[in-house]
């Protein structure tokens, strides 16, 4: 049976798919939002530590990874942070504001869940869970779409399930499979914000799992200065994360263990305090069993005053550009986001509109757009989502 009573038909009830029907909702569009989960919003819940890093204020389209770096400026700039944290402000959830512009939640993630629901129920927003999408084609202007044991239809389709990242939670490639059915590029899936794994040599420092330091890290031309993390499978924390997305298999990944310290500064303390040794010197700055593991791979041993000033220097450049050389990523399964996903090149970057197909619209992660850690995603699925939903 059919029975084309809906305006548009949203697959994904994620950030993106939620945000785009509410607007959409509250717009007088009649919407279906259909997920496979049992509930509305799970990659939300277990976001910032089950406390939901919702925005960034420091949102910019510099800080995203796209074919087109400028795609993703039109929604950003239409929906900015300034306007989700209204929305989270008007709702009364209690917010704080954590480094580099990071805003959570006080209390649970499931208050960010709530405050879509309670939008979508204002808009009208019919939503239904728990059935997998058995079957969508496009015919005479209208999208058709069977899902458990019923079949319905509208004449514009959202495309808002994500991508494969934490498969765990449900996550497929269904985006990219439905977007190929019509036509559409779709740049190659990776796992972004993911930890890096050692092999080789490398795995000497596996050893050190659990130590973490303050450090720049660099790949190509890009580098993050935060926490970096040894894990018992290779390099994690903040820093790691975020350079995972701009490295490349075969790349390697330069550390700066010592990013307040200047050119010279260790044959200074040589000059200083020659009967001191490299490890001593470096335990004034990183956690022992680092210092201790770095100083032995460098191979200064004794006193600093016993090696030559070229050695020394020598090995301070190391120190501030150390070259690991990961051997891949912890995969999907650990990664925070997708990246690459449907191509940019195929969507109107005012509306998220397919340019080949009517009234079929991309929005959030299964797009070819992925921020920065830190809250950037979620902006993204805001903006992208809003954007759609002013025109579906």
């Amino acid at each position: 049976m059919t029975n084309p009573i809906y305006d548009t038909i949203i697959l994904g009830a994620g950030a993106a798919g939620l945000m785009c029907a509410f607007t959409a909702g509250q717009r007088g569009r009649r919407v279906l939002l259909l997920d496979h989960a049992e509930a509305i919003g799970k990659k939300i819940l277990i976001s910032g530590g089950g406390r939901c890093n919702f925005t960034n204020v420091h949102t910019a389209a510099d800080r995203y990874i796209s074919a087109n770096p400028h795609f993703a400026k039109s929604a950003l700039g239409r929906y900015t942070a300034a306007d989700f944290l209204a929305l989270v402000e008007a709702h009364g959830i209690a917010w704080h504001e954590k480094t580099l512009g990071q805003l959570f939640c006080d209390g649970s993630a499931k208050q960010i869940v709530a405050l879509l629901q309670d939008e979508c129920d204002k808009g009208g927003v019919e939503i239904a869970l728990g059935e997998a999408i058995r079957d969508i084609e496009h015919a005479d202007g209208q999208y058709r779409v069977t899902f458990g044991d019923r079949t319905t239809s509208a004449p514009s389709l959202v495309i808002a399930t994500g991508g494969p990242s934490i498969p765990q939670m449900g996550a497929t490639g269904f985006a990219y499979d439905l977007a190929r059915r019509f036509g559409l590029k779709v740049v190659e899936p990776r796992p972004a914000l993911v930890p890096l794994t050692l092999g080789g040599e490398e795995t000497l420092f596996r050893s050190l799992s659990g130590v973490a330091a303050e450090v720049v890290a660099k790949a190509g031309k890009t580098k993050f200065r935060e926490a970096a993390l040894f894990t018992h499978k290779g390099l994690s924390g903040p820093a790691i994360l975020q350079i995972s997305s701009y490295w490349r298999h075969s790349e390697p990944v330069g550390i700066d263990f010592l990013p307040d310290l200047k050119p010279g500064w260790l044959v200074g303390v040589k000059h200083a305090r020659p009967r001191v040794s490299l490890a001593s010197v470096l335990s004034n700055h990183l956690p022992g069993r680092l210092a201790e593991t770095l100083a032995d791979r460098l191979g200064i041993e004794g006193e600093l005053g016993a090696a030559t000033d070229k050695v020394v220097d020598a090995a301070a450049r190391q120190l501030a550009d150390w070259r690991f050389s990961p051997n891949g990523t912890e995969g999907f399964a650990k990664a925070e986001v997708t990246a690459g996903g449907i191509s940019t090149a195929e969507l109107s970057s005012q509306t998220m509109e397919a340019r080949k197909v009517p009234r079929l619209y991309a929005i959030g992660e299964a797009v070819d757009v992925t921020g920065w850690l830190g809250g950037y995603n979620f902006q993204w699925a805001w903006a992208s989502g809003w954007a759609a939903g002013q025109v579906v």
